[in-house]
């Protein structure tokens, strides 16, 4: 997928903004952070990869 680097960016802002300005606790989100981590190194990551391609793919027209 190329939009993998700029779409973690994207999350990442989402998460920094909740957590400085929604109330989001750090421990929220460091579980969320550990929750993506070791579900990257799941067998089911290919198929979350899949999904995301193309649902940003229906979602840009491309």
């Amino acid at each position: 997928m190329t939009v993998s680097i700029p779409l973690v960016v994207l999350l990442g802002a989402v998460v920094f903004i909740a957590w400085r300005y929604l109330g989001l606790r750090l421990w929220q989100a460091v579980t969320c952070l550990l929750f993506g981590f070791f579900l990257a190194a799941t067998a089911v990551a290919p198929d979350i990869r899949r999904a995301v391609s193309a649902a940003l793919s229906w979602f840009t027209g491309s």
